[in-house]
Order: C-alpha cells, then structure tokens, then sequence
C-alpha cells in the first residue's frame, strides 16, 4: 500500500471514529472541557476545521497548477516536513501553542463543527485522489502560520492527516473525561 492510500484510508478512518464516538453525544458532553485552557471535543474539531479552510485550498490550488504526467507516489520528506510530521504524530504528547486565530477555546460551538469537519475530510478524501496524478515532492505550499516557508504536497498531506489523529485523539479523550464526570 503507498503513501496515498495509507493516508487515504486514515482520513476515512477519522470519519468514521467522529461519526461513531461523537455525533450522537449531547452537547453538555461535546462541549465539557476538563479545564479551563484545554479544548472540548468541539473545540478539538473546530481547531481542524480552521487548519482545513486553508490547507485543502492550498493543496487544491497546487494539485490543479501542478504539470502533467510529473506523477511521484511516494513521499520524500524535507527537514522542514519531517520536523512537522514528527511534531504532529499523535504518539508526540508534548503540547504546542496554537495559534490566537487557530484557537478556538472558548467558542460558542455546535453540532454545525461536526457537519463541517465531516465536509473538510470528504475535501480532503477528493485531494487524496486527485493527488494520485500529481509529483507529490513538488509544488511547495505555503506553510498557513508563516507563509514564507513552504512544504511539498506530499508533506502538506501528511501533516494534515497525522495533525488530524492528533487531535481526534485528543477530543476521543475529553469524551472520556466528560462522560466520568458528566454521566457519573
């Protein structure tokens, strides 16, 4: 299995954990958070939501620009990607700040974050595949907090999809934590 289609079949695989483990929770649960400064489930998956708005246009625009007949699968990661992707895995429990505009503590969310998280990754699904005609080691997007600095679709795909179980496990645990708290 390549690349694409790992990366394919862990996008479907969020899908399915935020249709199965969230959508039918109440919203006292979707919205409890375990402190003030950490996230909800909601909070975790508006967070993707922001990263979404930008990146899947981005990754559209260079997959779209991107010269025919380049098809590369596999991906080679630049220092640069390789620093993200291993900032990002989910196994990598050190926190990160995020970004005022990124940050959604404290929003006002409902069940709208989910119908709209479910819309990114199906974006996201569609890239995937069309990405299957494309040099996935060229066209350089810019990275969305500092956009002089910019990685290769390839590595622009990984980083959403591992940024994504990241914070899909993190929302997998506050559900935990609410449903101790809430429901006991």
């Amino acid at each position: 299995m390549n690349t694409l289609e790992q990366l394919f079949r862990a996008t479907q695989g969020l899908q399915q954990t935020v249709n199965s483990q969230f959508a039918q929770l109440d919203l006292d649960i979707l919205n409890y958070k375990p402190s003030p400064d950490s996230w909800s489930v909601l909070e975790c998956l508006e967070h993707l939501n922001r990263y979404s708005n930008y990146y899947n246009q981005a990754i559209a625009k260079a997959i779209a620009t991107s010269p025919e007949g380049m098809y590369k699968s596999e991906i080679s990661y630049s220092w640069i990607g390789k620093k993200f992707l291993v900032m990002m895995r989910p196994q990598n429990m050190k926190k990160h700040k995020t970004l005022k505009h990124m940050n959604p503590n404290n929003s006002k969310l409902g069940r709208e974050v989910m119908v709209a998280f479910q819309k990114h990754q199906d974006e996201l699904l569609a890239l995937l595949e069309g990405a299957k005609s494309v040099n996935l080691n060229k066209m350089a997007i810019p990275v969305e907090f500092f956009k002089l600095l910019k990685i290769r679709i390839g590595e622009t795909l990984g980083f959403n999809v591992v940024h994504e179980e990241r914070h899909v496990q993190q929302a997998l645990r506050v559900k935990q934590q609410a449903l101790k708290q809430i429901v006991a």
